[in-house]
């Protein structure tokens, strides 16, 4: 951002000019004495002058180390870098939990479906159209002698290959569609009875007033188990956002309160005019930011 210049000129009636000019006589003979060189002169040596970038750029880094450098109240960067130490804390707490939430839903479908059990309940399922359902709207992968394929050809590949040749791809998208769409139910290994009912180990729940969703105990128990998993990664995330705001805070807070202590000093010089009588029109004011 490019420096602002605020400049108020004073203007003196000729009365008092003479008053101004003995003053400033007086205090050049005062200061003339002075050797103007000698830094021990002067209250704050030029090489240990805090500039607010040095302190904003500190902050960013890690939060309460340019109010620190400030000399503000203990308190202050205490405030920052706790709140910082107790974010890290939580973020580090939720992702591990997430994971181990994770792996245990990934290791639970890995038991309990396969891809043959889900081939032979949707036919018993779906009698009308299961191969229909086989092709669906989503797809798994499968991996059959180091080629690539996907589970809408599941049904011609069955002519071709036994199950021992044909292994499915469990990555991220796995475990997500087997827990969500209907499409996948009947890879689950709970006891088959009617799945279009609300009772028994197989049953049908409304979502909505349209919707209807087909579940199994276990996968109803996998839902939950991906859902938690999910509302830790969440609350990680959520932390991280606020982690990166408390930088931000941090950073512009001692950035201004640096600027302030610093570099908003005025800067006073008279403003010359030499049509003017004693040579001198006024004072110019000036600051910038």
């Amino acid at each position: 951002m490019g420096k602002r210049d605020v400049t108020i000129l004073v203007f003196f009636l000729d009365f008092k000019m003479k008053s101004i000019i003995q003053l400033v006589i007086l205090i050049n003979v005062a200061t003339a004495q002075m050797n103007l060189y000698d830094l021990n002169h002067y209250h704050v040596n030029r090489d240990t002058i805090n500039y607010s970038s040095n302190a904003m750029i500190k902050s960013f880094i890690i939060p309460g180390w340019g109010q620190f450098q400030n000399n503000d109240p203990i308190w202050k960067p205490l405030a920052f870098l706790a709140f910082e130490i107790v974010g890290l804390s939580l973020m580090i707490d939720y992702n591990r939990r997430g994971e181990e939430v994770r792996k245990d839903f990934e290791a639970f479908a890995d038991k309990h479906w396969t891809l043959e059990r889900w081939y032979k309940n949707t036919k018993a399922i779906f009698p009308g159209r299961w191969e229909e359902v086989l092709v669906g709207t989503h797809k798994l992968q499968i991996l059959i002698n180091s080629d690539y394929y996907y589970t809408d050809q599941l049904a011609y590949l069955k002519n071709n290959y036994s199950w021992n040749e044909i292994f499915v791809i469990r990555d991220r998208d796995f475990y997500e569609n087997i827990g969500k769409y209907d499409q996948f139910v009947g890879g689950w290994d709970d006891p088959f009875d009617n799945p279009f009912d609300d009772v028994g180990k197989w049953y049908t729940i409304k979502k909505g007033n349209v919707e209807s969703i087909i579940l199994t105990q276990q996968k109803d128990y996998y839902r939950d188990l991906r859902n938690d998993s999910n509302i830790l990664k969440y609350r990680a995330k959520n932390t991280l956002s606020i982690l990166m705001l408390n930088h931000l805070l941090s950073g512009l807070e001692a950035g201004l309160k640096s600027k302030v202590k610093y570099d908003l000093f005025p800067k006073v010089r008279f403003y010359s005019n030499m049509q003017n009588t004693y040579g001198v029109q006024g004072v110019k004011i000036s600051y910038e930011w």
